[in-house]
This record gives structure tokens, sequence and C-alpha cells, in this order.
């Protein structure tokens, strides 16, 4: 029986096992890229690999290498590599002719430190390829789909996490909810946002702050819309702080948002609590625009509504103590509900008749408010005192891009008119 090449096989065969444990790697491919790579090296010494079996065995942590060489005429030997003298053939044994095929066995070890090295270089990049192809095939069909980690290692721009397979995935900062809290050991969720792949490097890239996070973990959590009875229509997030959700039911007989909010608000609690507090608004989906609208603006309640479709804007009228509750604190009502339908929303003060006095044009006051203010006023379709007074605070400071002084200056300049 030939002899089996046991020289080098602890720190080749057995690197394989142990990444055949690790990487789940199965038999068939790994017998292979073994094959492969020990046929480089011989390629690069015989100058063929054609005439030679590879024979692996991976359980057993061994090898074998033959070389098959034909028998030719004595002096006629043009290929040392794949002919071999007939003298010579029959050294081996006496009974060998011309024009039958010599197996001989093939020490590796005997090949020197430098086949050696070459080796041990080939598999290490086959290793590393196989290993990143693997990663890559694992998560590229998985994007859109909730994952857990533990947390390795916390850094300025990005936390590395590590699923339970050890390959790691990356969070983003700018995918972090603002007021988490990470720590080394612990365990989290998040999405896969996407795989990226370059240069066959693939980096696996997660996402908390991403709406479609919201989207699968009420999926989780209500078992209305994991059965498709109820429809996730849309969803706008301001990460960490206030969401709202349109849903839609298929079934007259299930309360989409009822169900989506549970008892007390139990289903939705969870979800609350892993997005770190962050408020969620379930609201009823409508295709009719004014309608959706005004339940996005929820919890203020709408007077009036004038829709322009072509730019997607519109303009809503509420009474003055509603206007704060549209807005909500630092304009995250407005904003999400500005998300969620696709409009732009202006908000304006709703005036009783019995209030309605004669308007004056903003040029009127240039005496007392310099001309580069009216202007940036007027650059947000404000034109007249009544319009500037009626309009939120907020929405002159964000849209005309002012100083709250000069908002506040301004409104009292004009609100003194007409007192």
């Amino acid at each position: 029986m030939a002899t089996k090449n046991t020289e080098i096989t602890p720190n080749l065969i057995e690197t394989f096992k142990e990444f055949k444990e690790t990487k789940n790697i199965d038999r068939t491919t790994l017998v292979s890229v073994l094959e492969e790579s020990f046929r480089n090296v011989i390629a690069k010494i015989y100058g063929s690999d054609e005439n030679f079996d590879v024979i692996v065995n991976p359980d057993k942590g061994d090898f074998e290498i033959y070389r098959n060489r034909v028998v030719v005429a004595d002096g006629e030997v043009e290929d040392e590599n794949k002919e071999i003298a007939l003298k010579d053939a029959q050294k081996i044994d006496e009974d060998y002719e011309i024009g039958e095929e010599v197996s001989e066995p093939v020490n590796f070890s005997k090949f020197g430190r430098r086949a050696i090295l070459n080796l041990r270089q080939t598999l290490a990049s086959k290793v590393l390829e196989l290993e990143h192809d693997n990663l890559y095939n694992k998560y590229k069909d998985r994007v859109g789909q909730i994952v857990s980690g533990e947390i390795y290692q916390v850094w300025k721009r990005e936390v590395l996490l590590v699923d339970e397979e050890n390959n790691e995935m990356i969070l983003p900062k700018s995918e972090q909810i603002p007021s988490d809290q990470y720590r080394k050991g612990e365990s989290i969720r998040a999405i896969i946002l996407r795989v990226d792949n370059e240069n066959n490097n693939p980096k696996i890239i997660l996402s908390r702050t991403s709406p479609l996070f919201l989207e699968r973990l009420m999926e989780a959590e209500v078992p209305e819309v994991n059965d498709g009875l109820i429809s996730i229509k849309r969803v706008a997030r301001m990460p960490g702080e206030r969401a709202k959700v349109a849903v839609e039911s298929y079934d007259e007989r299930i309360d989409p948002v009822g169900a989506c909010v549970g008892v007390r608000g139990s289903r939705v609690h969870g979800i609350v609590r892993e997005l770190c507090n962050e408020n969620i608004d379930v609201i009823n989906f409508t295709t009719n625009t004014k309608l959706f609208i005004q339940r996005a603006l929820s919890p203020a309640k709408v007077s009036s509504i004038s829709i322009d479709e072509e730019n997607q804007k519109a303009e809503v009228y509420l009474l003055p103590e509603e206007v704060s509750l549209a807005i909500g604190r630092n304009g995250l009502n407005i904003k999400l509900a500005s998300m969620l339908t696709g409009y732009t929303i202006d908000v304006f003060r709703q005036i009783d008749e019995s209030e309605a006095e004669e308007d004056i044009y903003l040029e009127e006051f240039s005496d007392e408010i310099d001309q580069w203010v009216i202007d940036a006023i007027k650059s947000i379709g404000l034109d007249t005192a009544k319009q500037v007074l009626n309009a939120p605070r907020e929405m002159l400071i964000e849209k005309a891009d002012l100083e709250e002084e000069t908002v506040d200056y301004v409104l009292k300049v004009l609100q003194a008119e007409f007192e």
C-alpha cells in the first residue's frame, strides 16, 4: 500500500477539519477545495496536474497523491512528467511493458519547504474565498429580515456584531437609534439592510432605524399581520422618538388599529420597548387623500383641507387650539404626517368670520421690518399680515429659515397693527 503523506497532515488537514466544524462546510466542498489546492501546487512544480490522482480523506486527516506515466521505449521519453522509460518502469515492477501506465505514490513533503509554503498559502486563500462565498450566499437572500447578534465591539462610527456562527455584521452609526446603548456581550436585534460584496469581501450591514424594522417587529407581534389578514400599508419613523403606521384590514370583522395596538397596548408595548420608547401611532389607511391626511395629523382635529395633487401639497386649517397638536413637539407630528402621506403639509389657523378684518400687505411694514425678512416670508407663500399671523410660528422659523427672535419680532409688529 502506498505511504500516506502524514508529515504535513497536522498543519493542513486539521486546519480544514476545524474550518469544516466552524463554518458548516459540507464534506464534498471541503474535499474539492483541498484537492484543487494540491493540484495548483502540483501544476506549478510539474507543469501540469492532468496525470495526477489526488485522494483526500479529511475525516481521517490524510491524503495520497499518485503520478501516472505511460511506459515508452528506452531513449524515447519526451515528457518526463507523463512518460517513463521501460527500464525505469521495470525497476518498479519487472512485469511492466511498453504502453502500460505506471502509477507511483508522490511524497509531497519531499518537494521542499517552498512547495509546502505555497500549498499552505493556496489553502488559506481558498479557505477565505470559500468563507466569503458562504457568508454572502447565506445573507444575500435575507435582506429585509430581522437578525439577532451579539455585540462584539463598539466603535465611534459603528458597532460590530457576530451571529451564532461567529460571522461579523456591522451596524453603522447612521442606522442606530440615537438613544441606543450598546454593551459588549449583549444581544440586540436589527434588520439586514443590505449585503455589500466588493472584491468578494461581503459585509452585512444592519439597521435599527429603517421603517422596515418596525414593520417586521409588528409582523412578529401581531398574528393578524403575520397571517396576512392585516396589511401594513405605510410606515414613517423618527427613530427613537415617534412613528406612524397606516394599516388596513382585509376582514371587515377585524379592527386593524385595535388588533395592532392590543388590549391596553399589550401588542405594541414590546415594540415600543425594543425601539427605545419610540411612540407608535397606528391609523387606518385609506385611498381618500384628504381623509388620510386628516388621520395622519391625529390627535389634532382638522377643520378643512385644500389639496394640490399635482405638487403633492396640502393646506390644512384648524382651530387655534388644535394647531400645536397638529405640529407636535419639535414639529414631529406634522413631519411624520408628511412622510406617511407623501404630501407637504402646511398648517393654518382658522379665523372666525366675526374676527375678520381688513388685511394688510407685508410691504406696508417695510419701515419696521427689514426687506430681506419680508422677502423670506413671501418666499413661502405668505403675502399679508393676516396670513403670517395665522401661520404657525414653527413653520415661519423652519420654512422661511429665520431666527426665532426675528420671527417673534415680526409677529409682535404685525399683531400690534390689529390691536
